[in-house]
């Protein structure tokens, strides 16, 4: 029984030594953890930037509000129009018909026309409060 004991007591002590409250040590520097990097400028993922961070801030946003959203990058660029694409993504058609709503703008197969046809509808949009 005292063996069992004194075995029992050297496992004990010996992991409460082992633990330490200094992070683990590469040579002399602390070990860290990468983060990974952000994207670039002028991906689409960047450009939806404003309307992932306004939902990441709460609940889901409508996709309204993420339109609106949009109206915060400059009129008439790349990223404004990746930034509705990253919410409505294109599907053009040959012959799109007259958008009657924002859902239509997604079938315009050239740039311009889809920027224009988004920018209509999202300015049309009534503000929604910020609560």
């Amino acid at each position: 029984m005292r063996m069992i004991l004194a075995i029992a007591a050297v496992l004990y002590s010996a992991s409460a030594l082992a633990q330490t409250d200094k992070p683990p040590m590469v040579g002399d520097k602390p070990l860290v953890q990468v983060k990974p990097k952000g994207t670039k400028g002028g991906t689409k993922e960047a450009a939806a930037k404003p309307a992932a961070a306004a939902a990441a801030k709460g609940k889901p946003q409508s996709v309204a509000a993420r339109l609106q959203a949009c109206l915060d990058v400059d009129d008439g660029t790349k990223d404004r129009l990746n930034c509705y694409d990253a919410i409505i993504p294109p599907a053009p058609k040959p012959k799109p018909p007259k958008a009657k709503g924002y859902a239509d703008c997604k079938f315009f197969k050239e740039e311009d026309e889809r920027l224009a046809c988004f920018n209509g509808f999202a300015e049309s949009i009534p503000k929604l409060p910020k609560s």
